[in-house]
C-alpha cells in the first residue's frame, strides 16, 4: 500500500503545522481510544487533546481526525472489515528505519489512547499490551540496522496491526465519559489554562493511566 492510498500523505498535509507528536502517534492514539469508545465530534476531540496538554490542532487536522475516527470505529465493529485495519506508517519505499520508528510511535500512541479509556484488561489483553510496549520501547540510532531486517519489521507490524482488532470487541462508551474529561463541561477550561490564571493551586493533577507508566519505564529520561 503506497502513501497516497494509506492516507499517509493526507495526514502529513493536514498536520503540517502541528508538530507535538508524529502523525503515526496521533493515529495510534485515535485507534486506541476508538477500540473502546464511540467516535466523538470535533469539539470533544479538541477537549481530549487539550487535557493531554497538546497544542491546539489546526482545523484541517481536527476535521481529518474526526472523520478517520468515525471510519475506524465503523471498520473495527465489523468482524470482516476489522481485519483490513492498518496502522498509519509510511510505505515500503521509505527506509526501514523510518518505518520502524513510525510503528514504534504508533504503538506508543495506541497505548496512550487505550490507556485513557479506563477499561479493564483481560489477561490476554494485558499480555498483548506488554508486547506492544516492547515495540514502543524500540531504540535505534539513525545509522543502526534493525535486527532481523524486513522480516522482523513485517512480523512486529502484523502483531501491532492485530492489537486493535482484538481489543475492539468490548462495548463502547462515549469519550465524554472517560475519566480524562468526565465531569468537565465542553467549554470548561483546562488545567493548563487555570494554572496560567493562578487558579489551579489546589487542583490535583489527574492520575496517569497505568499503561502510561509502562511507557515511561520503557523511555527513562
Amino acid at each position: 500500500m503506497n502513501d497516497n492510498i494509506s492516507g499517509w500523505n493526507t495526514w502529513l498535509k493536514a498536520f503540517d503545522d502541528w508538530t507535538d507528536v508524529s502523525i503515526s502517534e496521533v493515529h495510534g492514539l485515535m485507534t486506541g481510544l476508538m477500540t473502546a469508545c464511540d467516535a466523538p465530534d470535533e469539539q470533544v476531540w479538541a477537549k481530549v487533546f487539550e487535557e493531554l496538554s497538546f497544542a491546539t490542532l489546526p482545523d484541517e487536522a481536527l476535521t481529518l481526525l474526526t472523520e478517520e475516527a468515525e471510519d475506524t470505529v465503523f471498520q473495527l465493529k465489523d468482524k470482516d472489515d476489522a481485519y483490513s485495519y492498518t496502522p498509519l506508517v509510511p510505505d515500503d519505499e521509505h527506509d526501514l528505519y523510518e518505518r520502524v520508528m513510525a510503528l514504534k510511535q504508533w504503538a506508543n500512541g495506541f497505548m496512550t489512547g487505550f490507556g485513557i479509556t479506563d477499561c479493564r484488561l483481560s489477561s490476554e489483553e494485558n499480555e498483548m499490551l506488554t508486547d506492544l510496549a516492547k515495540i514502543g520501547g524500540i531504540r535505534l540510532e539513525d545509522d543502526e540496522d534493525f535486527e532481523g531486517g524486513e522480516e522482523s519489521y513485517l512480523y512486529i507490524y502484523e502483531f501491532a496491526r492485530m492489537v486493535p482488532v482484538s481489543f475492539a470487541t468490548r462495548q463502547r462508551k462515549p469519550v465524554k465519559d472517560i475519566a480524562l474529561i468526565a465531569g468537565l463541561a465542553i467549554d470548561a477550561k483546562t488545567t493548563k489554562e487555570l494554572q496560567s490564571e493562578g487558579k489551579a493551586s489546589n487542583t490535583r493533577p489527574k492520575p496517569m493511566p497505568p499503561v502510561i507508566d509502562v511507557m515511561n519505564q520503557n523511555h527513562p529520561s
